[in-house]
This record gives structure tokens, sequence and C-alpha cells, in this order.
């Protein structure tokens, strides 16, 4: 090979993270992590192409005693190092529950990904009322008590065989009836 050999392009990998917060987080606390994670990328040589904020939504399990969180959806171009990076940080960070990294695409040109400005614009939602925090432990235990509904009546034919006047109720051996 020849010293005035031309180098080839240096190409790059897309990535796309999740990351939980907190459902109680503030609109300021969701912006700060967001533009963190936009620092992040910037400092090591990345693009990000799309930033949205899914809003709050139910989690599959109990983490760190919360059932709801805030998602939010990054999307991005750079080397193994950024992914690192961005981790690192919103490890750091109080609100933010869970995250997951997962690679997209290999061999990415860095030069041909275009960027949206309004792609990479952060919408933070509101903060969740008391009513949303708070889920009676009854209902999260299944111990809450069935809605009441009415019995059927019972009365006394001639014959001296009981009837029961609601449609559908079979009477019980023991005198009772289930319906």
């Amino acid at each position: 090979m020849t010293a005035t050999a031309v180098a080839a392009p240096k190409r790059h990998r897309e990535y796309e993270t999740i990351y939980v917060l907190r459902p109680d987080v503030t609109r300021e606390s969701q912006e700060r992590i967001a533009g963190r994670v936009g620092e992040a990328v910037t400092r090591e040589s990345g693009k990000l192409t799309t930033l949205e904020n899914w809003g709050r939504r139910q989690l599959a399990y109990t983490v760190k005693k919360f059932r709801r969180g805030v998602y939010v959806y990054v999307r991005y171009v750079g080397g193994g190092p950024l992914v690192s990076e961005i981790e690192r940080n919103l490890r750091m960070l109080d609100d933010v529950l869970k995250y997951q990294t997962v690679q997209v695409a290999t061999d990415i040109d860095m030069e041909t990904v275009e960027v949206k400005p309004e792609n990479v614009a952060f919408e933070a939602v509101e903060p969740a009322t008391e009513a949303e925090l708070e889920e009676p432990i009854e209902r999260l235990l299944g111990l809450e008590q069935p809605v009441e509904r009415e019995r059927p009546q019972r009365s006394d034919s001639e014959d001296g065989e009981e009837d029961f006047e609601a449609e559908g109720a079979v009477p019980d051996l023991n005198g009772g009836e289930l319906s």
C-alpha cells in the first residue's frame, strides 16, 4: 500500500435509547435530562436524529415503587463510546428509573445523516397529579369489593316449590340461590 492512499470515510452505527423517568418528574428536570443526553451526543462527535417524549405510561412491573413512568425515546448516530457516555449520564440521574439502548443499523456514513430541527425539539409533559400518583392499595392487591348487584326475590308457589322472579337464578340445594 502506498503512503498516499486515501483513508476510507469513518463509518458509524445508529442507536436508539429509551429511558423511563419517575412519574412525578418536573418539566425542568425532563428538559435538563434531555439536554444532558444531547450534550453527550455532541461531545462524543455523534448526531442526535430524533428525540421524542412518549408521555406518562403504565410500566410492565413496579420499578423503585413506581407503577407509571415518563417514557423518552432518543435516536442517534455515533460510535461505541457514545453509548457508554449516554448510559453513564443516565445512570447518575435520580429521576431516571430505567434505560435501554439498542443498535439499529451499522455502517452509517455520518455525512449523509440529516437532522431536522423539529425531530430533536423536546417537549416535556406536565407533572403528574396526586390522583394519578396514588392508586388505592386495595386495587393493586386485587382486594376491592365487587360491585353490589340486586339479588333475585324469592317467592313460594302454591305447590310448595320455590319460584325465582329473576331470570337466570338457580336454586341452591341448601335453600339459598345461586346466580
